[in-house]
C-alpha cells in the first residue's frame, strides 16, 4: 500500500514528465545553422510559397526608356 509521501513524491515526477514533454513539444525542432533555417517538425504541413518567374532581363523598362531617349535624340538630330 502507499503511503502518502510516496503517492505525492510519484505525483511530482508524473506531472514534472508531462511537463517536459509538453515544453519540449511547444518548441519544436525548427533551428538555424549557418545562415539556413532547417525544418520544424511540421515542415510538410506548411504552406508552399512560390514566386513565379520574372523576366530574364530584370532591366527592360530602363532598356525601352533608353531606346526611347536615342530614338528622340536621333529625330532631334535630324531635323534642323
Amino acid at each position: 500500500m502507499m503511503t502518502a509521501r510516496t503517492t505525492g513524491r510519484w505525483l511530482h515526477w508524473a506531472m514534472w514528465g508531462l511537463g517536459m514533454v509538453a515544453s519540449l513539444n511547444a518548441i519544436g525542432c525548427q533551428t538555424n545553422v549557418g545562415g539556413q533555417t532547417l525544418p520544424s517538425a511540421y515542415y510538410l504541413q506548411d504552406d508552399v510559397q512560390y514566386f513565379p518567374p520574372g523576366p530574364e532581363f530584370r532591366l527592360s523598362r530602363e532598356a525601352a526608356a533608353l531606346r526611347e531617349y536615342r530614338a528622340e535624340r536621333e529625330l532631334e538630330q535630324a531635323t534642323p
